[in-house]
């Protein structure tokens, strides 16, 4: 049995036969570092039935679990906090039966199933440093998810349709003479952006030409000419003329392969993809039913809005006065289509920044007024944005972070800091460059990902690919330092067995990583509960630490008692492995040599 389901059950006895009343709510946490124990019983609410004050009702609880429960050794009481020793021998149990499971950290399918969006780029630009947290966030979710026994689907909505497509598309009949990703050498959604960028120069240069003539801003934002352009695109695209549908999938074409290869990099992957010019189409046809049934209303134009004030928010436009569609169209469209195609997803987890918090209420809102009941199954996954301190790893655009240039210079970076440590004189080229991707996206990912998801954050590529420190290197050495022990251990033919009933006592750093061990399950639940990979990512530097203070302050080789030593190897083992597997659910890989 569980060692807390053990131990609530014991507690609950010794409630019943010191105070003669059962209780079935416990309230029971991780006990402050401050103080010695594991478990930590809150006694205030138990004066109630023991009639007592606080502190001598843990004080009876206390006495009672250390005479009779056979699981605590000793506690202290802190005001009403009843802090519990377990015994050593019962953490070697616990030990013995996290060895045993080959499994330990990953539950069995339970039958739910959940889907999780992430990434949701739009065609006009290649992804970037905000695409970078998003991705890695969502997946990881998806993985921990998955851990707990779910069935997860991993989708993403390309947004590849609408006014910013257009803007490309426009740019490059303008200036573009026929270029493509061969002609120019450039990845197709990097030379696709580059006609985002075209596009916005040129329209600044020309709204400055018409308000020179004597023309309102606003009247030149709409009369220049390069605008006029990417309008009539749009509406041309809409009426499925041949042309412009045909520009418009060479151009998509070439940004979806660049994508794939940005993502195979990243380490991420889908089991389907959305697209925006599929779902448009059936969240029109939901927002003019919402008009029939008097969901949703006309204005005079011709344009269609829902009126959500009474429900503490304002008016928000479903579709244009020409009849195209905004946003909240296609995410209508999107969600009704997902549930239709998994109907026994329990929720729908949307990882999107923060900026979008608001339309993420109006849309579950809209759904619910539409009659969907699973709109309340849906959930925003809300992150704050990641900045750059001044002046470093600038785009060539200058504005934006590009995502594969971030991982091409952490990798190079985890690559000369490899070679100037000079401990890899038997490696090969390519073993260097497979490690140094390893360190450098593992840098990467742990420094975006340790950070709760709601704060914004700042990335500072320097301090996260340090081997000292919170980082994800540091947990990547500790890993194949472990590693090199087992190694060491294997050529000596020292190899654990059933000695672990010989070890009577544990060391406090033992006794520390194996309390650590014990709670990763619970550290799993809690980030899914939260959609928090952070809390993963500082379990495993925590792990990581504890067994480095162990490393440091028990040399495992001199050990003399044949049974303590194999012990030490089988309690490596498992570090390692636990290591190994919540790195995993962040994306990361770890290293058998560094």
């Amino acid at each position: 049995m569980n060692l807390d389901i053990r131990l609530r059950s014991e507690i609950q006895k010794a409630v019943t036969a010191l105070f003669n009343q059962q209780v079935e709510q416990l309230q029971i946490q991780p006990t402050n570092q401050e103080f010695e124990g594991s478990h930590t019983l809150v006694c205030f609410p138990l004066t109630k039935i023991s009639k007592k004050g606080p502190e001598e009702t843990a004080k009876l609880v206390g006495e009672y679990l250390v005479a009779h429960s056979g699981l605590v050794a000793r506690y202290n009481v802190v005001k009403g906090f009843l802090n519990l020793v377990i015994s050593d021998q019962v953490w070697v149990n616990v030990f013995r039966s996290i060895y045993s499971d080959k499994n330990f950290g990953t539950l069995e399918l339970n039958g739910k199933e959940i889907m999780v969006e992430y990434s949701s780029p739009n065609t006009n630009k290649p992804l970037h440093l905000g695409h970078l947290r998003n991705n890695f966030l969502g997946y990881s979710v998806a993985e921990i998810y998955q851990a707990l026994g779910y069935k997860v689907h991993k989708v993403q909505i390309i947004n590849d349709r609408g006014i910013h497509i257009c803007k490309s598309m426009a740019a490059w009949q303008l200036f573009g003479k026929g270029e493509t990703p061969e002609s120019t050498n450039l990845k197709g959604d990097k030379l696709v952006g580059k006609y985002y960028v075209e596009f916005d120069k040129n329209y600044k240069i020309q709204i400055k030409e018409l308000i020179e003539k004597g023309v309102s801003e606003a009247d030149a934002e709409k009369q220049a000419p390069i605008m006029k352009l990417a309008i009539d695109l749009l509406l041309k695209w809409e009426s499925k003329d041949s042309d412009t549908v045909k520009l418009w999938r060479t151009m998509n074409g070439w940004v979806y392969k660049g994508f794939e290869s940005t993502y195979h990099r990243m380490g991420v992957d889908f089991e389907k993809l959305y697209y925006e010019s599929d779902t448009y189409l059936l969240g029109k046809e939901e927002v003019l039913r919402g008009v029939e049934s008097g969901v949703f209303f006309k204005k005079e134009d011709g344009s269609v809005w829902v009126d959500l004030t009474s429900d503490g928010l304002d008016q928000k436009v479903l579709l244009r006065s020409d009849g195209t569609s905004v946003y909240m169209t296609q995410d209508i469209g999107t969600a009704i289509l997902r549930f239709r195609d998994f109907p026994k997803i329990e929720g729908q987890v949307y990882t999107v920044g923060n900026e979008q918090e608001y339309h993420f209420k109006v849309l579950f809102l809209i759904l619910k007024k539409l009659g969907y009941a699973w709109a309340e199954k849906c959930y925003h996954l809300s992150y704050g944005m990641v900045d750059l301190p001044s002046g470093k790893m600038k785009s060539r655009e200058g504005t934006v972070v590009d995502a594969d240039d971030l991982m091409q210079e952490m990798a190079d970076e985890a690559e000369k800091q490899t070679r100037e440590l000079g401990k890899i004189e038997e490696a090969t080229e390519q073993q260097i460059k497979e490690l140094s991707e390893m360190i450098g996206l593992g840098a990467l990912k742990f420094f975006l990902l340790k950070v709760d998801p709601k704060k914004r954050m700042l990335f500072d590529p320097n301090e996260s690919i340090q081997l000292q420190g919170h980082t994800g290197p540091f947990i990547q050495y500790a890993h194949a330092r472990i590693r090199a022990i087992i190694r060491k251990a294997d050529s000596m033919e020292i190899r654990p067995g059933k000695e672990f009933d010989q070890v009577k006592s544990l060391e406090p750093a033992e006794r520390q990583v194996i309390m650590l061990i014990n709670s990763y399950i619970n550290k799993l639940t809690e980030a899914s509960r939260t959609y928090s990979p952070a809390v993963i990512a500082n379990f495993a530097f925590d792990l990581a630490k504890e067994y480095n203070q162990f490393y440091q302050s028990i040399p495992i080789f001199n050990e003399s008692d044949q049974a303590k030593l194999k012990f030490r190897i089988a309690f490596s083992q498992v570090v390692a492995d636990v290591l190994q597997k919540s790195m995993r659910l962040l994306g990361i890989k770890v290293p058998e040599r560094m």
